[in-house]
């Protein structure tokens, strides 16, 4: 058995127990529903037809129920591939999808480097695995052949600088406790970081916890024998060598120079982005959106007035009455934090988004003028879209 697979069958991660179901939905990115529809179909998806969906190394499964609830609760229907090398990850993944009652998920053992052999899908979850591969290309690769035409794959990959102090620590454990138990390794390691100097990049970095909230989390933030980061220009390019475009990160403020500092004439998006990366130092895994790269493509675009906004993880009604009285809500994510700036007649549009209501329909209802509608839309879009807070979806229209 594999490092790796001995790792998961040990300690299955992300450490969850099926019976939390009952009182809860994990949420996340990616594979939020919205974000879906958004990223991969620019919020313009017919959902009248199942989506097929392949989630490629699910873990104890937090994008398969996320994402399998959502399509549910929503009344639309999803023919779901759950893929893992686990045993141990995938009878907790099942016994979850059985207490919510979930239904369309096949359930196999393998490898995510034989997906096209499962079929051709729609959408592809791929969070927190490619980078443990010893050729991440080869995962990349393996899953855009099983990418149906004007699909998209939904990722997240480790960055290196939020993880500051990572690293060395791999490397010192996976060389002192070479042939050793997990069980053995994870004793052994607790002790070790228990007595870290407190100048130490690991200790002083307040970035990271997973380390504090399990035995899975510490295995597999601190002892996993295989784990590379990409910086976000690594990670653009492996994505373009390997048949890919990005979409779109599902935070765009955090890789937006011009939030930062004046932005040279020289340097092009890519090159934005990661001095950005550099600047803002905090990034520890990069969330996003990907197609094929003959079908590239954006996010969806207000420029387009059929188009439903969804607000998420904030109520339209709250946001409205803030933004009316003159209040700055504060953003953050990620150790970048603003405050959110609009004109007070921006309320009445944003008090509109009930995830139905197109913007064409918004602007009727609210007596917006077609041009100032326009106007005031890009800068609501701008304001809320760049921290992951306004989505566009039909996924609610009938």
């Amino acid at each position: 058995m594999s490092g790796v697979r001995a790792q998961y069958e040990a300690y299955p991660y992300p450490a969850r127990d099926p019976e939390e179901e009952r009182k809860r939905l994990i949420t996340g990115s990616p594979s939020h529903v919205l974000e879906v529809d958004h990223f991969v179909f620019q919020g313009a998806r017919d959902w009248s037809r199942p989506l097929r969906v392949l989630v490629a190394g699910g873990g104890t499964g937090d994008g398969l129920v996320q994402l399998a609830q959502q399509i549910a609760d929503a009344g639309r229907v999803a023919e779901i591939t759950y893929l893992d090398l686990s045993t141990a990850s995938r009878k907790i993944a099942e016994a979850r999808a059985r207490v919510r009652g979930l239904s369309g998920i096949r359930f196999v053992t393998g490898s995510l480097l034989e997906a096209a052999g499962h079929g051709e899908f729609d959408y592809i979850d791929c969070c927190g695995v490619l980078h443990h591969l010893p050729d991440p290309g080869a995962g990349f690769r393996a899953l855009l052949a099983a990418l149906a035409p004007g699909g998209g794959m939904g990722f997240m990959v480790y960055a290196p600088y939020g993880r500051s102090g990572v690293y060395p620590l791999q490397e010192a454990f996976g060389t002192l406790f070479e042939g050793m138990a997990p069980e053995a390794r994870l004793r052994a390691a607790k002790t070790l970081v228990a007595g870290l100097p407190e100048g130490h990049p690991f200790a002083c970095n307040p970035n990271l916890g997973d380390h504090k909230t399990s035995d899975a989390g510490f295995y597999d933030l601190l002892l996993h024998s295989q784990d590379r980061a990409f910086d976000v220009a690594a990670l653009v390019a492996m994505l373009e060598q390997t048949g890919w475009h990005l979409s779109g990160f599902t935070m765009p403020a955090l890789y937006d120079l011009a939030r930062i500092t004046d932005v040279p004439a020289h340097l092009d998006p890519v090159a934005c982005m990661a001095v950005a990366e550099k600047l803002n130092g905090t990034i520890k895994t990069h969330v996003g959106y990907a197609v094929r790269r003959s079908e590239a493509r954006g996010p969806a675009k207000g420029s387009n007035r059929a188009l439903v906004p969804h607000l998420k993880g904030v109520r339209a009604v709250d946001l409205a009455h803030a933004v009316a009285t003159g209040q700055g809500p504060k953003l953050g994510f990620g150790g970048l934090n603003a405050r959110l700036a609009l004109p007070r007649e921006a309320a009445r549009l944003i008090a509109a988004v009930d995830g139905r209501r197109s913007l064409s329909e918004i602007a009727t209802a609210t007596g917006t003028d077609p041009l100032a509608m326009g106007a005031l839309w890009a800068r609501i879009e701008r304001a809320l879209g760049d921290y992951g807070l306004m989505l566009y979806s039909s996924i609610l229209r009938r």
